[in-house]
Order: C-alpha cells, then structure tokens, then sequence
C-alpha cells in the first residue's frame, strides 16, 4: 500500500517490559532527497491511530500543503488484554491507582531512552520537531507527559483526553521546559460526552490564563465531533496551526 509505505520493527522495551511493534510511514520523495530531514509524528494506540492518520497525512501534503513527515505508529498488536496495556501504559499514577496499575513514567522513559533514539538512529528525523498525538486515555498519556517532561516533544495533541484519574497532575504545576515554542492542542467535540467536553473546557479554561507553562495551550474544537471518530479533524488543525506560513490559511 503505497500510502503506508514505510518499515517495521518489533521493540522489545528493558523500561516498560513489554513488546512494541512499531510501524513506520515514510515520505513521498524520503529516497530521492537524503539530505532532508523530516518531522516526526508518534501515534499513541498505533493498531488503530497508525493506518487511520498515515494516509490522511498523505493527503494533508497535497491539499493544504503540510509539510512531509515521517509517522511512527506504536501498537500492541491486538485490542485484547495482556496483549494491549493501553489501560496501564497511559495511565498515570495518581490516587486511588495502584502502582501496578500505573505504568506512564515507564512508558515515557520506554519513549525517551529507546524509541526516540532508535527512530532517530534509523531514520532522517528531525529531534527538534517531534510530535506526540494520542486520543482517549491516550489524550490523558499526552497530558501527563507534557507535565513530566515539556521538552521531550515539540507539539502534542490530547483529542477528547481522559481527565481522571490524573486531575493532581493536570491542574499542578509542570516541570520547567528550556524551549520556548513548545505547543499544547487539546481538542474537544461539540458532541463529546458532557462530563468529558466539561472537563476539558474547564482545563482549557484554567491552562490559558495561568502563567508559567513551559507550553501554550490551544484549544481545538470540532463541530458536531464526537469522542473518536474525528480525530482526523483534530490532527488536521493542529498541523495547519504548527505549519501556517506553509498550510492553506483557514480562520481559527
């Protein structure tokens, strides 16, 4: 599948003890220009977020002019559990979550010490400009480590995130940053579930008037979209925002 292009790489993590399997989409042209470097997108629930954004990507480039990106897919392998540990991988410690049950810190250092250099080591990608995008309880994932850890990504997208448990962190104080142009889309549907939409308006509300994030945080909102079926939109704003001098101008 031509729009799926790319590689495949089992990653067996030390850090979080568990298999990944790591599917890569690389750019139209990545062969005939081995001198350019490319931003990298990383996509939380791979099995599903992987062939559903990849190709849209493709289609990204052409018609609203995004910039080319190498899109790396972290899966499980299957929705079934122990197989897929979404439900421990993003979930961060907080009250009332057993520590068994709380494997964020190990997932992002599985992030930060293994999969990051090894797509870096690989491929042409460009560590200034990475992109972490997760939907769900992996919107939750992105929260927390945009908290933990403000300099490991460029952008992150959180769409319709999962706010609880996790509140403690989300409404504390984040790690200081050294960047100053890191970026922070939460998106929310207009049709999301009241008590989701309510608390993601009400963090947007508190982060965009608070001083002192390593990050700006911006609000992307689908009309009529509902809790997963429009993370396509989402995507599509957030990288038309990150790339405007390039992307077709649309009013915010």
């Amino acid at each position: 599948m031509p729009a799926l292009k790319g590689d495949y790489f089992p990653l067996q993590s030390r850090e979080a003890d568990h298999l990944y399997h790591i599917y890569v989409r690389l750019p139209e042209g990545y062969d005939s220009e081995p001198d350019r470097h490319y931003p990298v997108v990383y996509l939380l629930d791979g099995d599903s977020a992987f062939p559903y954004l990849a190709p849209h990507h493709l289609f990204l480039t052409y018609d609203d002019k995004i910039p080319e990106a190498i899109l790396v897919g972290i899966a499980y392998g299957s929705f079934a559990q122990p197989t897929n540990r979404r439900h421990i991988d993003f979930m961060p410690p907080a009250v009332g979550v057993e520590s068994s049950e709380s494997g964020a810190a190990a997932f992002q250092q599985f992030l930060r010490s293994e999969l990051l250099p090894t797509v870096e080591q690989r491929y042409r990608a460009d560590p200034i400009r990475r992109i972490l995008v997760g939907q769900s309880r992996a919107g939750a994932f992105v929260l927390y480590s945009a908290f933990t850890d403000p300099d490991l990504f460029w952008s992150r997208l959180a769409s319709n995130p999962s706010m609880h448990p996790g509140r403690e962190i989300i409404f504390g104080n984040a790690r200081a940053g050294t960047r100053r142009d890191l970026r922070l889309f939460l998106a929310t549907g207009t049709a999301e579930a009241a008590g989701r939409r309510g608390a993601a308006l009400e963090w947007l509300a508190y982060w965009q008037q608070r001083q002192g994030a390593p990050w700006t945080a911006e609000k992307i909102e689908i009309d009529g979209g509902t809790h997963a079926a429009n993370l396509p939109d989402a995507y599509r704003e957030m990288l038309r925002r990150l790339f405007s001098s390039q992307a077709t101008s649309r009013a915010p």
